[in-house]
């Protein structure tokens, strides 16, 4: 008998048949004896709308209130995925955040998960229940309700998994596993067996929509099994697990692109100790992370600096940088919402010279400008415009032939 964790999302859970399929799915998997904990996402468009109505209500609804809003969304599907269990003869409770308790900071929209008490699970699981859970939401030590941010409900699953201690987390979605890039771009993206929790990081962090970078970061901390698998076909998924050496064999794992950030720059800063603490300051207060940064070399004692930041953080980041700008003297601030960021990630790149240069001469080769430019030791990442994403991404996928089932190693 095992403890499984199952994480179903909106596409999953899209509408009451889909809901239905949901349950013998989970059915099947009690019936086999295992203690069965799901984690479910507001249903397929839901979020947005709540979205929506916050913005058309107040300009920059962020807050308690937005998060009391949109935390909305999973209680439906809680609720109607134990109803759907109860229709076919099996014990179901429903959670919301609050309820289980899932604490975390007061950080609001973008919480942070402090800690999960498990006594309210444990007790319906040892009367022989289902027990279903609200992804994505939480609860502030003052009792009020908190959400993870967009995706947040894998972080919830793999977070439930690790503080229930357990075998696995089941993460199923749309999709029948991790690939070596978007099937919808490149029709020979290949499935891959498993994938190392660094190279699923870099993935989730670059655009890979399959996993919040989050989730990935419980998993990896806390050693967390976790199976990406479809909730509509029975087809074997992908394993995030830990590195070993036979991955450290393919140079290059994955090709991502994410459309949804924005450039910021701004001209002639001031060259001098403390200002980019100034800039940057703000948007830390706003909980807004800066992705890739870089700064110009200094001329008579100013500089350039550029940054990107989600498109959903791009207004308010601009704002702020706006009223920084004219605090601390620089000049013109400029931004670009029409870019995109290309990346490679690879576990085998950490032992591989040359990964750079050819995906450099490989985007040349097509006209494709590289804008900015950010490394880690598994991964390289190119900002460029976002007219040349799907065209960047299909030949980078053949320039490190990642279609094929065995990648040839680069001599």
């Amino acid at each position: 008998m095992a403890l499984i964790v199952q994480k179903y999302g909106g596409t999953s859970v899209g509408n009451v048949e889909r809901i239905r399929n949901v349950a013998i799915r989970v059915a099947q998997t009690k019936k086999k004896g295992h203690k069965v904990i799901v984690v479910v996402s507001a249903m397929s468009g839901e979020t947005n709308k709540l979205v929506d109505l916050a913005n058309q209500t107040k300009e920059f609804p962020i807050g308690r209130e937005y998060d009391v809003v949109v935390s909305t969304g999973e209680q439906v599907t809680i609720g109607l995925l134990s109803l759907a269990l109860q229709d076919l003869g099996f014990g179901a409770k429903s959670f919301l955040g609050y309820q289980v308790p899932i604490i975390t900071d007061n950080a609001f929209s973008k919480a942070r998960i402090e800690e999960i008490e498990t006594a309210n699970i444990f007790s319906e699981l040892k009367k022989g229940n289902i027990v279903v859970v609200a992804g994505f939401q939480g609860v502030d030590r003052n009792g009020n309700i908190t959400t993870l941010g967009r995706g947040g409900s894998d972080t919830t699953a793999v977070a439930l998994a690790a503080a229930l201690k357990a075998d696995v987390c089941e993460i199923y979605t749309d999709v029948e596993g991790v690939y070596t890039t978007d099937p919808n771009i490149c029709p020979d993206a290949r499935k891959l067996k498993k994938v190392s929790y660094d190279e699923m990081l870099e993935m989730a962090s670059l655009g890979a929509k399959v996993l919040q970078t989050r989730s990935v970061e419980f998993a990896k901390k806390y050693n967390v099994p976790v199976m990406v698998k479809s909730s509509f076909t029975d087809a074997e998924g992908t394993l995030v697990t830990k590195e070993d050496k036979s991955m450290e064999k393919v140079i290059v794992s994955g090709v991502t692109y994410n459309k949804d950030e924005a450039k910021i720059t701004i001209a002639r800063v001031p060259d001098r100790p403390g200002i980019a603490a100034k800039l940057f300051a703000p948007l830390t207060k706003a909980n807004i992370n800066v992705d890739m940064i870089v700064q110009n070399v200094s001329h008579d004692t100013y500089t350039d600096l550029t940054f990107t930041v989600s498109k959903a953080d791009f207004k308010k980041a601009l704002q702020l940088v706006e009223k920084t700008a004219k605090v601390i003297k620089a000049g013109k601030v400029l931004s670009d919402t029409s870019i995109a960021k290309v990346s490679i990630v690879g576990a085998g790149m950490r032992s591989h010279a040359g990964v750079a240069s050819k995906m450099f001469e490989t985007m040349a080769k097509e006209g494709i400008n590289i804008q900015m430019i950010s490394t880690s030791e598994i991964k390289i990442s190119a900002v460029i415009d976002i007219k040349y994403t799907e065209l960047a991404v299909r030949v980078l996928h053949k320039a490190f032939e990642l279609g094929k089932e065995e990648v040839t190693e680069e001599k």
